[in-house]
């Protein structure tokens, strides 16, 4: 199993879905990860609607260990641990961690190898005071107007920004350890949600820069290509199809008996094509309209084109790629319930990786990882018995 991380110990201190995304993506890479929680656990873990996988998702493959972080004697345990960490991750409004005594200066003082990770709403700037939430961050920030049809704005339909916020974080976080190999030192190191919006719709403002014109949302952007919308077969099941080279639209009049379309000079090349959108569409979606789905389906992959059937996220328990490629991961849910959720979506020499740590019960590692920070059972039992740790 790949583990390239093994060697490196975090901290993490986080709730909600950015943070965690951070531990979860380096715990999954074989880094050891210690959630610290409040003593009766994250709150997230009790979450219920749209966020009641949140916990289930990003919590994988990390140790449990519950602390008052207010108590004296819960601050110097958390202490200690930092002082044989690697990483620290905290994704709390800007403030909280330094009032509670874990702020960067303070832990970079005890561990001047530490790579201090904050996960944010905002960088350093005019709006850093604000409180943010992925769905903050994607109004602000122009992906929702560019989601949703002409004045509907409308976040996306996962928390993408977290996640890619979560995702930036371990990329700062492992040029910080690079950089540390060189140095010595470690550094404090932030990723943000606006900013994470802002990199991802600068396509779009890039658009603009270069034609003048703004980008359209995407229900009504004028696409680059004739052929790429979403269809229906006979019995109504619907997928998307895209025709995006010369060389596809040939193998796709081929497959699909288009043959006046293959002799129509005019529609030989994309421009052409797109011109002819108003004539091509409407015969396409007859055609498609005329075979069953699998059938539909079978001849889309023969002629090599994109296509997508349009799934809804409880599919993929299901999905033959995800099943036969090591893309769902085994573990169980808070009630115990087994599931498979998806692994981190890279590979090794061809080898992915893997759970090693199902998904914690509240403070379940706290003895364990105590005693390895040398606290003795004495220690230990003193602490729970002091309400310190649970």
């Amino acid at each position: 199993m790949p583990a390239p991380l093994q060697h490196i110990r975090v901290i993490e201190f986080s709730h909600m879905v950015m943070g965690p995304s951070i531990g979860v993506i380096l715990g999954d890479l074989g880094a050891d990860i210690i959630k610290i929680e409040p003593i009766g656990g994250d709150k997230t873990r009790k979450l219920r609607g749209s966020g009641a996988g949140y916990f289930a998702m990003y919590n994988r493959n990390k140790r449990s260990v519950t602390v008052d972080l207010k108590h004296p004697e819960g601050r110097a345990v958390v202490e200690r641990l930092v002082r044989s960490a690697d990483v620290l991750i905290e994704n709390f409004r800007e403030g909280t961690m330094t009032r509670l005594g874990f702020g960067y200066d303070a832990m970079s003082a005890l561990n001047e190898k530490l790579i201090y990770c904050s996960a944010r709403g905002f960088l350093a700037g005019p709006y850093d005071h604000r409180t943010a939430l992925d769905e903050v961050a994607q109004m602000m920030g122009g992906l929702a107007y560019m989601t949703g049809p002409p004045g509907r704005p409308l976040r996306a339909g996962a928390s993408v920004i977290d996640v890619a916020g979560g995702m930036f974080g371990v990329i700062a976080i492992q040029a910080a350890l690079e950089e540390r190999h060189r140095t010595g030192r470690g550094k404090h190191v932030s990723s943000a949600l606006y900013e994470s919006t802002a990199f991802f719709v600068g396509q779009h403002m890039a658009q603009y820069a270069v034609t003048g014109s703004p980008a359209q949302p995407m229900p009504v952007r004028i696409s680059a290509w004739a052929v790429y919308d979403i269809f229906e077969a006979a019995n109504g099941e619907k997928v998307f199809v895209g025709v995006v080279s010369d060389t596809q639209w040939r193998k796709f009049c081929e497959q699909f008996e288009l043959d006046a379309f293959a002799a129509t000079e005019a529609y030989a090349t994309n421009t052409g094509r797109v011109e002819a959108r108003d004539t091509i569409l409407p015969a396409v979606r007859d055609v498609f309209a005329s075979l069953a789905y699998d059938d539909l389906l079978a001849r889309l992959e023969r002629c090599g084109l994109p296509f997508a059937p349009i799934a809804k996220p409880e599919d993929l328990f299901d999905d033959a790629h995800l099943n036969g490629s090591e893309g769902l991961i085994p573990l169980h849910v808070p009630d115990g319930d087994a599931t498979k959720l998806p692994a981190l979506p890279i590979s090794f020499d061809g080898e992915r990786c893997s759970q090693q740590r199902d998904l914690p019960a509240v403070g379940a590692d706290t003895d364990s990882v105590l005693s390895e920070a040398d606290f003795s059972e004495a220690d230990i039992a003193r602490l729970r018995d002091a309400g310190v740790i649970g």
